[in-house]
């Protein structure tokens, strides 16, 4: 049975096309649009996991949601390819940014997106905010200035998972603006075949 990837749109699930492409694993995808109206996944989803959240895959029966939990089940399916480091200090840094990304870096910048939809009050609340996703940011390109990946000098799946939000950080919180490591590394994985093949089998992405 072909491994199959549930694709939202514009969403996290872009990078398990993109990892899935670094791995050269086959799959499939059935793809999945937001409510115009809303923006939210469509009651869909929920047949194939009870939260109807995007990504969720199906591999020979078995279903498996959360990003970084596909993530870390393709790598092990895959015998470790993209996986941590044997070096432990690179190891301990693509276990941090495995989970930095979705656990303290996105959610200030769905906050920021969330805020800047609402007239007047949120233009003032963006204002007090965008400091608090400045100290992220600026953590990012110091990091990245210290080397070329997130968890040292080759790529692996820890920078898969951070591209979603530095994607998104840069029309929501002028991610690239001032921070060249930023803007370099996502011109490093956006020229990358994988992701150029990730794109043509999940269709247009916003943030690419």
């Amino acid at each position: 049975m072909t491994l199959i990837v549930h694709h939202l749109e514009n969403s996290r699930s872009q990078r398990i096309l993109w990892l899935l492409e670094e791995l050269g694993l086959a799959y499939s995808v059935k793809r999945y649009e937001r409510d115009k109206k809303t923006m939210l996944a469509p009651p869909e989803l929920k047949r194939v996991h009870p939260l109807g959240k995007s990504p969720v895959i199906e591999d020979d029966g078995q279903v498996v949601a959360e990003t970084a939990a596909i993530v870390e089940y393709l790598v092990e399916r895959a015998d470790g390819r993209l996986g941590a480091p044997a070096h432990r200090d690179d190891a301990l840094r693509y276990r941090f940014f495995l989970h930095y990304a979705e656990g303290s870096l996105m959610p200030p910048l769905l906050v920021k997106l969330v805020l800047m939809r609402v007239p007047l009050f949120g233009k003032v609340a963006q204002k007090k905010f965008q400091p608090m996703i400045d100290v992220h940011l600026d953590y990012i390109e110091a990091e990245l200035a210290q080397r070329p990946w997130f968890a040292g000098a080759d790529f692996t799946a820890a920078d898969v998972m951070m591209s979603f939000p530095l994607e998104a950080a840069v029309s929501r919180a002028g991610a690239t603006q001032g921070r060249p490591h930023i803007a370099a590394w996502l011109e490093k994985i956006h020229a990358r075949p994988a992701y150029q093949a990730a794109l043509a089998a999940g269709g247009p992405y916003a943030y690419a």
